[in-house]
């Protein structure tokens, strides 16, 4: 049996295999564009039960080929662009990939799927990885989203993940593929893209240059630790429902310029320097536009069904993830 992953070389998708490789025996086939975003590493991992094939999922006859040769019987789609300020400048990226990538990929599948009989057809699943973004922002009193909430998207990106989000619901309804959208809050951990917000200031402590805040830097995030969603995402795999939505969470909301100092002073701490040493780095700029102030998820209805809960305590995983882009010599 094969697991077929999309975009395996970004962020998360790195995070997954690795979890999935050392826990489990089947097969994964990765597959990727390999952008700037992507971790050249992962797609020459050695190991008996990993395959890494090139392609863009733009591509569908290509996808179906694929597809067709390794017969998955579970599809983990992580491929997309992320990074909203990049949006914000050429938005045309993010519908080809987010949008029109996300269309190849439920055409590919839904023609695979409907070859399928048995035992083969009701195991099917396609997992569909998406934001809390697509649901835009809260005020300071409102509570956390739910499955329920109202997609809102406020800029590109979140808009072509929204579109992505909704063409696969219209593949259940219409055609009966059996998808699942997972939406997670903001990740962080190892192997994220140096343009991330904690990447991000951790590469200007050890360059010295400063750390840039958009605004007064209170805009609200709920963080949570890739292992995690990688964790929450398996337990989806096992237990998910086709059509269904789950909201993933991590439960540790902060303001942005709050987490900045917080990370400035546990790797000041992990260099042995004064606490406040790298605190002066930060620079507050002008606002992103279409910043959106906060974002807050529960996961009630995940933990209600499956089980499943955070393991990881937000300041431990986030000392942990200031010491890898520190010390470690894997660059993502």
């Amino acid at each position: 049996m094969t697991i077929l992953v999309t975009g395996g070389c970004g962020f998360i998708g790195t995070n997954f295999i690795y979890n999935f490789l050392s826990s489990s025996r089947e097969k994964l086939v990765n597959i990727d564009k390999l952008t700037y975003a992507a971790n050249q590493e992962t797609s020459k991992i050695v190991h008996p039960n990993y395959q890494f094939v090139q392609v863009d999922i733009v591509d569908t006859n290509n996808l179906h080929d694929i597809i067709s040769q390794y017969k998955p019987r579970l599809v983990v789609h992580f491929a997309a662009e992320t990074h909203v300020d990049r949006s914000i400048k050429s938005p045309i990226n993010f519908v080809n990939t987010n949008i029109m990538g996300t269309y190849s990929l439920l055409k590919a599948c839904l023609e695979y799927y409907t070859g399928l009989s048995g035992d083969d057809r009701n195991g099917f699943k396609l997992i569909n990885v998406s934001t809390d973004e697509v649901y835009g922002e809260l005020e300071l009193e409102d509570q956390g989203f739910t499955e329920d909430s109202t997609l809102a998207p406020n800029n590109p990106y979140s808009a072509s993940k929204a579109s992505a989000d909704l063409l696969a619901r219209s593949f259940y309804k219409t055609y009966g593929l059996p998808v699942i959208t997972a939406r997670c809050s903001n990740n962080f951990g190892p192997y994220q893209h140096k343009e991330k917000f904690i990447p991000k200031i951790v590469y200007s402590v050890k360059s010295g240059e400063h750390i840039p805040i958009y605004g007064q830097g209170r805009q609200r995030r709920d963080w949570l630790f890739v292992l995690d969603h990688v964790d929450a995402l398996i337990t989806i795999l096992r237990l998910g429902q086709p059509g269904q939505i789950y909201n993933i969470g991590g439960g540790a909301e902060i303001e942005n310029r709050v987490l900045a100092m917080r990370v400035c002073k546990i790797a000041a701490q992990l260099l042995g320097r004064e606490p406040n040493t790298h605190v002066s780095l930060i620079k507050y700029v002008d606002d992103r536009p279409g910043h959106d102030f906060r974002y807050a998820m529960r996961s009630d209805f995940l933990e209600s069904v499956s089980g499943w809960k955070v393991k990881h305590s937000f300041d431990k995983a986030l000392e942990k993830t200031i010491a890898w882009y520190l010390f470690s010599s894997e660059k993502s």
